[in-house]
């Protein structure tokens, strides 16, 4: 499944993996389409088989904090899980103790909340706000937690916003603080500390190799980075960053964290869409977990779990990982997104296709489907980099439809890039200044 890894509809943001048994779950916020404000009134979770990560599973509605209508039921109304408020719900974490399932949810403005649940995928019953007899941060919010259950059975969540947070959980019960467990900042980001190491938001725990890792989001807030220590209570000390949803590409708040599947290290992290930070969807890529317990920081692909892409099956425009000059993927209908809004020399760019090494034939052609705008233009189509010279260009015309161009012959893996250009000069180029010249739908090439 290449990015965005879930059906391209869904919204969901702040993504936390766990593997259980032999699926793995993402857990995460669920936003609306070109929403006007973060996140929803429900949690959702979606669902695959290790052995295959295209077949995303949806298990509906796993957790609400206003009534919600049951599919399938002209009547039936689902009751809210948080009697005490009917805000939104953030970011939420789960992990598994004693063959139970426990959901700890993050309320705008209101009391944290635990859910339990006999399935990984729930639905969640309420628990219990967190109970605690001494201190804690956040006001008692606990914003964005993320929780640890360690090999010797105690649990901690870390939790915070602008100033990282962690108590000790009673895992008799999983929702108590424990008494003088309070510990912050988690994190060793003193005043002096440059912007992309404090931290901001995003606690996402994890121990692994025997180290434990606090991945979050920085104040430089399109990254995800990450802090290690030999103790779950810190301190935690900064050692860089995974990866940048806004290199190249309109940036927004990060959320996510890492997990290994079939032996395999992935980052979850989300990408914005709908020229809004506010309409976020779920993307993944390979990582490698050094014997150092660093992470090289990876930069942000079409691929998701794919290998590479086909470049002989058809491309839906809105997988590009780049996209530069004001240029964005917006949702038409359910059934239609493109990427919107390019201007002259925007740069729209794919990782990667292979082109394999078995084609002999002298050369391809690329067919594009557009929505035209009205205006003439040509596309200019590169590879592996959008500085480097071009190896073809599309002649667009002003209406809707489907436009070819012959290419040299391409093998191996590479890069795409299609950047726009109106071709005209004087008056006529500054009328077109800052006007969309068309609309990407989806594109193939053909041998």
């Amino acid at each position: 499944m290449p990015n965005p890894i879930l059906p391209l509809w869904e919204y969901i943001p702040d993504g936390e993996p766990r593997v259980f048994g032999n699926r793995v779950y993402l857990y995460g916020s669920h936003d609306r389409v070109a929403g006007t404000a973060f996140c929803d009134f429900k949690l959702k979770v979606w669902s695959a088989p290790i052995d295959n990560l295209n077949q995303w599973t949806c298990h509906g509605d796993s957790f609400r904090t206003r009534p919600g209508k049951v599919p399938c039921s002209e009547k039936k109304v689902r009751e809210p899980d948080t009697p005490w408020t009917d805000h939104e719900l953030f970011a939420p974490d789960v992990v598994e103790k004693d063959g139970k399932y426990y959901l700890y949810a993050y309320i705008v403005d209101a009391k944290g909340a635990v859910g339990v649940s006999d399935h990984p995928e729930g639905p969640f019953q309420l628990l219990s706000q967190y109970e605690y007899h001494s201190q804690v941060g956040d006001e008692g919010i606990f914003n964005d937690a993320g929780v640890l259950v360690d090999d010797d059975g105690r649990v901690y969540v870390y939790y915070g916003f602008t100033e990282s947070h962690m108590n000790e959980i009673n895992p008799q019960n999983m929702y108590e603080i424990v008494d003088g467990s309070y510990r912050r900042p988690v994190i060793d980001d003193g005043e002096g500390a440059p912007e992309e190491q404090r931290f901001f938001e995003a606690s996402s725990p994890r121990k692994i190799n025997g180290i434990y890792y606090l991945i979050y989001s920085p104040v430089k807030g399109s990254r995800l980075a990450y802090a290690t220590s030999q103790s779950p209570a810190g301190p935690f000390t900064y050692r860089g960053y995974i990866i940048d949803n806004g290199v190249d590409y309109p940036a927004g708040n990060n959320h996510g964290s890492v997990c290994e599947i079939n032996g395999q290290w992935y980052v979850f992290y989300h990408r914005m869409t709908n020229n809004s930070i506010m309409s976020r969807r779920a993307c993944v890529e390979k990582i490698q977990i050094l014997e150092d317990g660093t992470i090289p920081t990876v930069e942000m692909t079409s691929l998701g779990f794919e290998e590479s892409l086909d470049p002989y099956q058809i491309t839906k425009a809105e997988i590009a990982c780049v996209l530069k000059g004001g240029c964005f993927i917006t949702e038409k209908d359910l059934f239609t997104r493109v990427v919107a809004n390019i201007t002259d020399r925007n740069i729209i760019g794919y990782k990667y296709f292979d082109f394999g090494e078995d084609y002999t034939g002298d050369r391809l052609q690329i067919a594009i489907k557009v929505r035209g705008m009205g205006t003439d233009c040509v596309l200019r189509i590169l590879l592996d980099d959008y500085d480097t010279e071009e190896i073809g260009r599309v002649k667009i015309g002003t209406g809707d439809g489907i436009y070819r161009a012959d290419l040299p012959r391409i093998t191996g893996r590479h890069a795409l890039y299609l950047i726009p250009e109106h071709g005209v000069e004087g008056w006529a180029a500054r009328y077109l200044e800052g006007k969309p010249l068309l609309e990407l739908e989806e594109f193939v090439f053909l041998k």
